[in-house]
């Protein structure tokens, strides 16, 4: 049972964060062990929860959010990767001002296709109508199967999809199943490594400085290589984006490669496409209809919109994979993957193996 002290304590952390103060990142790790491990009463939790994000994390907080569930709330595996490979996330953060059928999850399935080996993680939604979790579930994914399952698939078949509520313990679980509100998990969550040999990710934000912090997390951490994009849309305010790559305006991405971070623009034209209208690749009412999309494109309606999107997306995991050499020859793989069924084959593999 909580004490009386410990719940002072914390009480005054939530006001020293209300008020603008910042934590250290080892003083962040004993906050956010103690929501993880449920050491504080749920009323506690929330409002640190939305004091923190409310006064915006700094990268070192990022940092100690990141420890705490490293530490105490990630199972983990390492697994046998033929030739060598990289292994590569492929993830958002959600959250984002402008939704879209989900493209993360798509992506995953069409770069694996390619050749790319994608760990990919996923969460239910938060604030949209569907998360990877809801799109895997309704084509076949049990999210119920165990940790050693997504292993199996990831050695066999160069795809593995972990839902959180698989590899994450106690606390993010336990928390996403109630919260509707955006948190420091929502950022962060998405960089957590349940497969130790992740070493390349593509993870787009909800905001443009957002980007920018996963990157420097993801450097410190001694990730490889990483893209971060933040998708705008022509003719929208630069802050209504996407936490994908964009095909109906400019990205901006956050790289990290040899070591250092840099940040520029590609536009639809860079990965060979035109740009498309924000309408074409809007997510749609329900979650079932989004699969749907998802299924149709997988199926070869390769010239609908959404396939660009996807195949921007999974062109960004072959780039930062070492497969291309640039978005638009990552692009050009894709596409041919998707064209050929590959795609929809890797789901089918997905969905047999994770049973």
């Amino acid at each position: 049972m909580v004490t009386e002290e410990k719940l002072r304590t914390f009480g005054q952390l939530i006001c020293k964060v209300a008020t603008g103060k910042t934590m250290t990142r080892e003083e962040t790790c004993e906050a956010y062990k103690q929501i993880i491990l449920n050491e504080q009463p749920e009323l506690q939790q929330g409002a640190f929860l939305l004091a923190h994000i409310t006064r915006k994390p700094t990268t070192e907080e990022l940092s100690g959010v990141w420890d705490a569930l490293d530490r105490f709330d990630t199972e983990k595996f390492k697994a046998k990767i033929r030739d060598g490979k990289a292994v590569c996330d492929i993830v958002g953060t959600g959250s984002d001002a402008m939704k879209t059928v989900n493209a993360s999850s798509p992506a995953a399935l069409i770069a694996s296709a390619c050749g790319a080996v994608i760990a990919k993680k996923g969460a239910k939604k938060v604030t949209g109508v569907s998360g990877a979790s809801e799109i895997f579930e309704i084509l076949g994914v049990n999210l119920s199967s165990p940790m050693s399952k997504a292993k199996q698939s990831l050695e066999k078949h160069n795809i593995c999809y972990m839902p959180g509520e698989a590899f994450l313990k106690s606390g993010w679980a336990r928390l996403i199943q109630y919260m509707r509100f955006t948190s420091t998990f929502n950022i962060v969550g998405p960089l957590t490594l349940p497969c130790e040999n992740t070493c390349c990710i593509v993870i787009g934000a909800y905001a443009p400085e957002v980007c920018d912090q996963l990157v420097a997390i993801l450097k410190e951490i001694g990730i490889k290589r990483a893209v971060a994009p933040y998708g705008m849309v022509k003719g929208v305010e630069n802050s209504k984006g996407i936490d994908e790559f964009s095909p109906c305006g400019p990205t901006r991405v956050t790289e990290l490669k040899n070591g250092k971070i840099q940040t520029y623009i590609v536009q639809p034209e860079d990965f060979g496409i035109k740009t498309h209208s924000t309408f074409d690749i809007a997510s749609l009412n329900k979650a079932y209809d989004n699969a749907m999309a998802i299924k149709r494109v997988l199926s070869k309606d390769y010239n609908d919109p959404l396939a660009d999107l996807f195949c921007m997306n999974a062109a960004s995991a072959l780039y930062v994979s070492g497969i291309s050499d640039s978005y638009k020859d990552g692009m050009e793989k894709a596409q041919e993957a998707l064209k050929a069924g590959k795609a929809l084959k890797q789901l089918d593999y997905l969905v047999n193996q994770q049973a």
